[in-house]
């Protein structure tokens, strides 16, 4: 049975990832921070339905002993590292530890590996971020990274360390540069994630109105799902390389805002409103992913529409505040309030 190891198991990749590799018979070991064990339900909640069928292994990014004791136990067959600070905004807010976690973690990761199981297929999760102040349109893997972030700066370092370690150590290491990529298990923290919650919450009567920064930002969007099996993909390969993964559509902002209120039979014109406290410092204008080499070496194909996926965040959005207002509201009832 193949072995994998997944670093950043508990985000919205780690969660989807996990799911389709356990469909494809493998052993899942996944890494997570010692707090996210004593807070289960809070920190593990995507993979809250895998926990009977994965092993589960403490560790830190931010130490090479706890990272090197994993790969000691585990000796697995195949690694995704998909474990990383990865919220631009935030990354411009505190840059040191975006830097310690992103740089120094890969850099753990790759050295743990090398040294005890350097048989093992490595996978980078790279970011369209790396690209910033894009030269040209569409981007592919020979684009030159111009980052305009301390997080897209971190994800050059990494790409760098990877191919360094595929080259000069003869590791199978490959980078996805994956453009962005949503699903109803994506971080609220987000703008995809933001503007579908803030439907969902408006349409309730929750909240009157939903802050966002650059409307006219534009993104190539893609689903969670369709994106891990691409990583997969890159493993299977019998030599390692670097593979853009996007959908070569591009969307605003205003676009998404546009179709996730109409899909609740609302204007966004009426509830976004435009603050510059949430404008990022340095803005990266357009992403646009060429595929070309994923689809023609991989064989990988990308099959949802962008109509669709914002029509399933927000339906699963409205459907949990629904749940939550109910639950709170069966709280305040005074059938309840005499039960204590």
């Amino acid at each position: 049975m193949t072995k994998a190891l997944i670093t950043g198991i508990t985000g919205q990749d780690g969660s989807y990832l996990a799911e389709f590799l356990l469909g494809k018979g493998y052993e899942i070991h996944g890494i997570v921070r010692r707090v996210a064990l004593e807070d289960p339900e809070h920190r593990m909640w995507r993979i809250q339905h895998l926990l009977d069928r994965i092993h589960i292994h403490a560790a830190s990014l931010e130490s090479f002993a706890s990272i090197f004791r994993v790969f000691e136990t585990v000796r697995p067959d195949e690694c995704y590292h998909l474990a990383a600070q990865s919220f631009v905004s935030y990354s411009f807010e505190d840059e040191y530890s975006t830097f310690n976690t992103n740089i120094n973690g890969t850099h753990f990761v790759l050295s743990a590996l090398r040294e005890i199981v350097p048989g093992c297929r490595f996978y980078f999760a790279a970011s369209s971020e790396m690209f910033g102040r894009v030269r040209q349109t569409p981007q592919n893997e020979l684009t030159p990274f111009h980052p305009r972030s301390a997080y897209g700066i971190s994800k050059v370092a990494g790409f760098e360390l990877t191919r360094n370690y595929r080259e000069a150590y003869g590791i199978h290491a490959s980078s996805g540069i994956l453009y962005n990529h949503e699903s109803p298990r994506r971080g609220y923290e987000f703008v995809t994630r933001k503007i579908s919650r803030g439907v969902a919450r408006i349409k309730l009567g929750l909240r009157s109105q939903l802050p966002l920064g650059n409307l006219e930002a534009r993104r190539d969007w893609g689903d969670a799902r369709e994106y891990v099996k691409a990583m997969w993909m890159m493993l299977q390969q019998e030599q390692p390389d670097d593979y853009v993964v996007g959908t070569g559509e591009t969307h605003s902002v205003r676009e998404f805002c546009e179709k996730a209120f109409a899909i609740a039979g609302l204007d966004y014109r009426d509830y976004v409103v435009r603050e510059e406290r949430l404008f990022r410092p340095a803005e990266v204008d357009v992403l646009l992913s060429d595929a070309r080499k994923a689809r023609e070496v991989l064989g990988w194909e990308y099959k949802r529409t962008f109509e669709e996926l914002v029509s399933e965040m927000v339906a699963h959005d409205l459907e949990l505040e629904s749940r939550h207002a109910s639950a709170w509201n069966a709280s305040l009832s005074p059938s309840a309030s005499r039960s204590w």
